[in-house]
């Protein structure tokens, strides 16, 4: 079970991400903060924290600087720019997320980061590579039908584990078709595949 902090000064955003991720058989809301100092007083066990990046006093980039627990943290923002998606990653974010993200997606996003993924949602990937910029050697026909399952998935923010155990297969076999996958559509990680994950056809 992921234990999960939601971290919103509206308290109309916490009660909606807070019924959307704990109705999740996976994830359980152990508290809903209103600010980020609220957060760096608290004492509570988490395994991912949802944080989102404007709040007033201590913004989330100062929450992040300031961070002294272990826990994930996934930054959550309504609007942003490629600077933010950057600032938040350079300040330690495991993760950064639009609210215009879906349920599923927000869930993923959850599941990712706290596998270690890193995962940004569609619009915050769209924000840093922007479709028009994909890189010029990317060739979604190039792969093969096992790596375009993988891709799929990576799309989703899985994890190596968990796209094995979804596929049927070894997880070492999966690390092999990410490395292979990666390299035929010239990109460098596996944020930037996942965003052309959304060229796939079914």
């Amino acid at each position: 079970m992921i234990r999960l902090v939601i971290v919103d000064d509206q308290a109309l955003v916490r009660e909606g991400l807070a019924l959307i991720l704990g109705g999740q058989p996976d994830i359980e809301v152990v508290a809903e903060l209103a600010d980020g100092e609220a957060l760096l007083r608290s004492d509570v066990d988490a395994d991912v924290i949802l944080l989102d990046l404007y709040l007033p006093g201590l913004d989330g980039v100062g929450v992040l600087r300031a961070r002294s627990f272990a826990a994930k943290v996934l930054v959550l923002t309504a609007v942003g720019s490629a600077a933010d998606v950057q600032r938040a990653l350079a300040a330690g974010a495991d993760g950064f997320v639009l609210k215009d993200a879906t349920g599923a997606e927000l869930a993923a996003a959850v599941r990712g980061a706290h596998a270690g993924v890193r995962p940004l949602s569609a619009s915050a990937a769209e924000l840093l590579w922007p479709r028009t910029a994909a890189p010029a050697g990317a060739d979604l026909g190039a792969l093969t039908a096992r790596e375009r399952d993988v891709l799929r998935l990576l799309g989703q923010g899985r994890s190596n584990r968990e796209i094995a155990r979804a596929l049927g297969l070894a997880e070492r076999t999966v690390k092999t078709h990410v490395s292979n996958l990666l390299a035929k559509l010239a990109v460098e990680s596996r944020t930037q595949a996942a965003l052309l994950a959304q060229g796939l056809k079914d």
